[in-house]
């Protein structure tokens, strides 16, 4: 059944470009370490993953319970992804493993959240980084 949030709370809210930012954050990391770029450029993505994760717990709650756990569990797994990959940049494979496995679980975690706001509002939000328009009935867009 749809919440009774109206859209427009979920187009106000801070916390609706943090799972877009994390998945381009993974995928930065992903690219990162398939580079074999230096420790210091691999430190430096892991960080924006863990402060992105960070950030985006402290833009919690959402107006909706079940939002806000599905989105929490997602941005508390990616900012262990980032503290591991950050602290295993220099060559430490198993907390490098550690945080590669936190990334593939941040995906499907991610999805549950979105597929809530779909249940929620009836539409799926756009995958895009950028401001959506009111194109398509998303419900962050505007």
């Amino acid at each position: 059944p749809r919440s009774p949030i109206p859209i427009t709370c979920l187009r106000a809210a801070a916390w609706r470009w943090s799972w877009r930012a994390l998945e381009v954050d993974g995928r930065n990391v992903d690219l990162a370490l398939s580079q074999h770029n230096a420790p210091a450029a691999i430190r430096t993505v892991c960080a924006l993953l863990t402060n992105d994760a960070q950030t985006a717990i402290g833009n919690l709650p959402t107006p909706d319970d079940q939002l806000t756990n599905d989105l929490n569990n997602a941005y508390v797994d990616a900012s262990a992804a980032g503290d591991d990959c950050y602290k295993g940049a220099s060559g430490n494979a198993a907390l490098l493993r550690r945080s590669a496995s936190e990334r593939r679980k941040m995906a499907p975690l991610l999805a549950v959240a979105v597929g809530r706001i779909e249940a929620i509002t009836g539409h799926m939000p756009s995958t895009s980084t950028t401001n959506p328009t009111d194109a398509g009935g998303d419900p962050f867009a505007g």
